[in-house]
Formats: structure tokens, sequence, C-alpha cells
């Protein structure tokens, strides 16, 4: 029993996404094989337990921290083989008429099967078999609206993108909304973002994708043309300086380079935007300021310097947008395995509470006195008398 739990959670420490549990030991089993495939959900994974009879099929949802228990229970005293796949390895698992145990793991690369395994069952906002043209044009989908195979990395980190934004959308009935893109380059993103609004959630918008490169422009407004997209048109224009006078809902921000994500937060912040998505890039700023003698450990090593400045910059922006009033949610964007740069900001205009914008505002200001920094963000907050 000892030797089977041990081999049972050398499995389970990797990242499992499917398992078969086969050859009964006896007739008296009741289950001729139980398959376990890992499955998503709101975000959130789960395993999936398929038990089969001859004739039925019964199904149990179990958390992913609970695999190796269940593992054990399931196959202790009952069967002789398990079969598991993880993106990287392949185990088989054997136990003899004696009970002694024999696993194997080999080096294999299941990538492709992990992926259509684990996306097979999501229900993805932007669906195989819609014909998208930009998906097509990117890459993403065949010509039919399949997924390409080697794009479904990219094809889940869109639809997750997307998911962040409709978790916000859909708290609210909207009709029309006005969306400015700052930094929006040569992504397709802009141009799918634009089809969710318009042909999923039937939203009236109008759309507005800045960016420095005159060329850029000129490329962006030619494919919405070419898409028939009426209400989306790209400007000339650097985030510092840009004007806008009518009423903005919404405001993103993807990548734009270092104080180019304050700017784009404080107009947005000044234009009293409903809604605010930024995903920062290059956090330069603090990793040039920060001087700490208590907590030197943090600015003594320059990797650990960097990525804890990263993660400052970002934390302070999380708190300068609460103590406005914003509801602000640091969120994963894609795994940190595809990109360091993952984490999303997601704000939305709310009922903050006086107590909890005081408190995120002197969190803040701890933490300027201690490091010495001197946020971008704040400064311009502070000469406009918001905060």
């Amino acid at each position: 029993m000892e030797e089977l739990k041990k081999s049972i959670d050398e499995i389970t420490s990797n990242d499992i996404v499917k398992m078969v549990i086969s050859n009964k030991l006896n007739k008296d089993v009741e289950y001729k094989k139980i398959n376990i495939e890992l499955k998503e959900k709101n975000n959130k994974d789960y395993y999936q337990v398929e038990k089969y009879t001859e004739k039925q099929v019964f199904h149990e949802n179990i958390e992913k921290n609970m695999l190796s228990e269940k593992v054990l229970e399931l196959i202790n005293g009952n069967y002789k083989q398990l079969d598991a796949w993880a993106e990287d390895s392949t185990y088989d698992l054997k136990i003899s008429k004696k009970g002694k145990i024999f696993l194997s793991k080999k080096k294999n690369n299941n990538e492709k099967m992990v992926k259509k395994q684990h996306n097979r069952e999501k229900n993805y906002i932007l669906k195989e078999g819609m014909l998208i043209q930009p998906l097509i044009d990117l890459g993403v989908f065949t010509k039919e609206g399949k997924v390409v195979n080697s794009k479904y990395d990219k094809y889940k980190q869109i639809n997750r993108f997307i998911e962040i934004i409709d978790d916000e959308i859909k708290k609210n009935d909207y009709k029309e909304l006005t969306i400015l893109d700052f930094g929006c380059g040569k992504s397709y993103l802009t141009f799918v973002l634009y089809y969710y609004f318009v042909e999923i959630k039937k939203i009236d918008v109008k759309m507005i994708g800045l960016d420095l490169k005159a060329d850029v422009i000129k490329k962006c407004n030619d494919i919405a043309k070419k898409y028939n997209y009426k209400n989306l048109r790209f400007e000339l224009g650097d985030i510092n300086g840009y004007k806008y006078t009518d009423n903005v809902d919404m405001v993103i921000t993807l990548h734009a380079c270092d104080t180019a994500t304050d700017y784009a937060l404080y107009n947005a912040i000044k234009w009293n935007a409903k809604m605010i998505f930024s995903v920062p890039c290059c956090q330069h700023e603090f990793n040039s300021q920060m001087n700490t003698e208590e907590f030197s450990l943090f600015t003594k090593y320059g990797i650990i310097k960097e990525r804890v400045a990263a993660l400052m910059t970002d934390a302070v922006r999380g708190n300068l947008l609460e103590a406005i009033g914003y509801k602000t949610q640091l969120l994963e964007f894609i795994d940190i395995a595809h990109s360091p740069k993952n984490i999303l900001i997601r704000a939305s205009k709310g009922n903050v509470s006086k107590e909890k914008r005081e408190t995120s505002i002197k969190e803040v200001n701890s933490i300027i006195n201690e490091f010495n920094i001197d946020p971008t963000l704040l400064k311009l907050l502070k000469n406009d008398n918001l905060i």
C-alpha cells in the first residue's frame, strides 16, 4: 500500500492531463476501466472521473489536489495497470499478482495531445467554426474556422483576454460603448475585440486605436476598411498628450512601455472611464530608483531587483486606482511560461469604501518611503488634485 501510494504521488506530482486505470484484478470489480481527464470551467481546472461498466458510464468531478488520493482509492485492490500522460512525460504503472509495483517513466512530447485534451471541452467565447477574419489572417484559424494546431497557445491567450473583458461587460446591459485602445500596434487583437463587441455581444461600439507609427496606423485603417468595421478607426498620437473630448467608457492598453502605462491610466481616470484593462510592460522606472537599507536583499541582485520593481510597479498602480475609486484586480493574463509580462490590471468604476481608499494610499506611501521611489502615476494624480 505504501509503495503504491508513493508511486501514485510521483505520477501526480506532474501536471497530468489524462489517466486510464484498467486490467481488473477480478471479475467482481464493478468497472471495466476508469478514465480521468483534466477539464477546465470558469478558468478553474478540475479532473473528471469516468467509470465504465459494460453498458454505462458514471461521472464524478474532483479538485486537482484530490487526484492522488482518488487514484489510490480507485486502483488499490481493484486494478493492475495505470497509464498517465503529462505534457513532457508518459507513465506506466503495473501491479503484479503478488502486489509488487513497477513504475516506468518516459520522456515524451505530448504537447499537442495535452492542448487538445485541455481545450476540447472548454466553452471558449471565440469558438472553432466561427469565421473570424482577423483570426484567419493572423493564422490562428484556418479558412474553415478550425484552430491551427501550432496556434493553440495564441488561441487560448486571445480567448483569455476576451473572457476577462466579458466578465466585466456582462455585469451591465450595455447598448453602446466608446473604447480607446492605447498603443494598439499592428496586433490583430483590436480587430478581434471589435468582432467580439459587435458580432457576439451586439453592442454598438466606437473604437479608436492609437499608435506612434504612421505606417502602422495606415495599415490598420486599411484593414478596418477591408473588414468593413465601420466604427473602428486608428489615429496617430502619443499616449502622453492625446486629447479626446467625448465620453469614454473603456480604456485598453496592452504592453505600453514603462511610464506610457501610467499616462494611459491617468487619461482613463481623467475621462472617468467605466472600465480599464491594462497589460503593463517594461517597468523600468522603479528599478532605476529603488534604494532601501531595511530590505537591501531585494536590490542586491540585479534580476531580483528587476522583478521586484516590476511587481511593485503594478501593485502601486492597482492601489492608486483603488484610491481613486476603481474596484481593481491584478490577474494572470497568460501563463508565465509564455511571457513574464503576464499581469493584467482590470479596474471598474464602483463604490470603493472610504476606508479601502485610505488604506490603499497608505500602503503606497509606505512603499514609497521605504524604497525611495517616485511613481509617475501618483505625480500625475497629485498635480491634478485627484488624490
